[in-house]
């Protein structure tokens, strides 16, 4: 569930409910940010994982007319 993680804590909808892969190796980076009130919060991004493969242009095949989250 590593993605499905990182999606929680960036606030968006899971791209798929289950995912059809088990990642390998992931690694993730962790980080403690402080936002404009003052509040810390964790942020967590996917660096790379084992399993990766690219194909381009699947975020908009996943979510039409979407922007991609940052």
């Amino acid at each position: 569930m590593t993605y499905h993680d990182v999606e929680k804590n960036h606030g968006v909808e899971h791209i798929c409910d289950i995912p059809n892969f088990k990642p390998k190796k992931p690694y993730i980076h962790v980080s403690i940010i402080k936002d404009l009130n003052g509040d810390f919060k964790i942020d967590w991004d996917v660096q790379s994982c084992s399993s990766f493969s690219e194909e381009s242009g699947k975020w908009s095949k996943c979510r039409p007319g979407l922007e991609l989250p940052i």
